[in-house]
């Protein structure tokens, strides 16, 4: 089976500061797709904001050597 690459491709992933948003990024990242961290932190009701998740997401793809945009 042939191995996937994403590589020149750009993902952007909603809700990547957590849960499947976030492994969705990782796995998106390690197959090479430059990735869009996007997630205002908000609450489940939408109140609020919090960069501290996407941040978190941001420095783990960031340390696998990929791109952010």
């Amino acid at each position: 089976m042939s191995k996937i690459s994403l590589k020149e491709k750009v993902a952007l992933i909603t809700g990547a500061g957590g849960a499947l948003g976030r492994s969705h990024a990782l796995c998106l990242a390690t197959l090479g797709a430059k990735i869009i961290v996007n997630d205002v932190g908000g609450s489940v009701s939408g109140v609020g904001q919090d960069r501290t998740n996407a941040e978190e997401t941001a420095s783990l793809i960031r340390s696998m050597g990929v791109k952010l945009l």
